[in-house]
């Protein structure tokens, strides 16, 4: 047995020898580098001047994402940011940091913050038009940023970066794009100025500033990881970013473990409510969400159930029956979707 096991070794090194010869060759003409400081420097500036297609497509982007959010729909908004092109600014705010270029830094800043007041602008002035006074969960989810945005922030810059730095992978961005989701979130803040809400206004306005500055510091590490500056050059421009994302990290963290207790909340609740009570253990329960006030829950239902098949009075019992396990005050809201069911034949 000893003696075939060390022939079958042997016959496959020597079939693996014989795999890897037949495949190896000189490929060094698919080797790809970055590209050269000229270049880069030719690319970064067409994205950082504000030119008529800039203009245009950014118009256009904040219209397609006004819409998108005001109805509801995310596959009009991933439209609205595949063509969005306020990655380009960014970018070259990152590789102006690194490469010490005062002039481009001006120009992309500028570009950026006229970019950034012309998609708020469109935002209002369609909300106005329009005239919907309710916040769909579009808009609702871009309002409450954590943690874990940050992160894709950082992993959407360090995209973004790299593929700048790479002819053959250009078309990588529009991805990078849909990812870090640049112009929506300066919609929702027209949207929340349009209604008079300052609460959805400022959290996505936390969203944006989270996003800018994920991308704008790993932007950075990766160009400074190919050379196109120095950490010399780049010193204070890492020192005020890293800063700036310590001081978003507060309010993202508290905001993370406030969604990290809700969520555990949520789902002690769907356990009582379909193990532990007779009125929706049966039910088509649609959606469950729990918020917190101060010390108090509150539990929003909405469940579809037959015409006039639950009182109000069997509502308040599941209320006092979770508020005696959960050991906390609550606030119990169903909203009941009617369903009746004709047949004619």
């Amino acid at each position: 047995m000893l003696l075939f096991i060390k022939n079958f070794s042997r016959w496959g090194k020597v079939k693996l020898t014989e795999l890897w010869n037949s495949n190896s060759g000189d490929w060094h003409w698919l080797s790809e580098k970055p590209m050269p400081i000229a270049g880069i420097n030719r690319k970064l500036w067409r994205g950082a001047v504000p030119s008529l297609s800039f203009y245009t497509l950014l118009s256009l982007s904040a219209v397609i994402s006004a819409f998108g959010l005001l109805a509801n729909s995310a596959a009009t908004i991933i439209g609205a940011m595949i063509i969005a092109p306020l990655m380009g600014p960014i970018i070259a705010i990152a590789y102006s940091m690194v490469a010490a270029n005062q002039r481009l830094l001006k120009r992309s800043s500028f570009t950026l913050i006229k970019g950034v007041l012309l998609t708020v602008l469109i935002s209002i002035v369609i909300t106005k038009l329009v005239g919907i006074r309710t916040f769909g969960s579009e808009i609702m989810g871009r309002t409450s940023p954590t943690l874990l945005d940050l992160g894709v922030a950082l992993a959407a810059g360090a995209a973004g970066g790299f593929a700048f730095t790479r002819r053959s992978i250009a078309n990588a961005l529009p991805g990078v794009a849909i990812s870090v989701a640049l112009v929506p979130p300066l919609s929702v803040v027209g949207i929340g100025v349009g209604m008079g809400s300052n609460s959805v206004a400022l959290g996505s306005g936390l969203l944006f500033l989270t996003n800018l500055a994920g991308i704008i510091f790993s932007g950075s590490l990766v160009f400074l990881a190919h050379d196109y500056g120095s950490l010399e050059k780049a010193r204070h421009g890492l020192v005020i970013s890293v800063f700036s994302l310590i001081i978003l990290a507060l309010p993202l963290g508290f905001s993370l473990q406030t969604f990290l207790i809700e969520e555990k909340t949520r789902r002690h609740v769907e356990y009582l409510l379909y193990r532990r009570t007779i009125t929706f253990s049966n039910s088509d329960i649609k959606r469950i969400k729990v918020r917190r006030d101060g010390e108090r829950l509150l539990v929003d239902m909405e469940i579809a159930v037959p015409f006039d098949s639950l009182s109000e009075n069997q509502v308040r019992l599941v209320r006092n029956f979770l508020q005696e396990n959960l050991k906390k005050p609550l606030t119990l809201n169903v909203k009941v979707i009617p369903t009746q069911q004709y047949t004619a034949n």
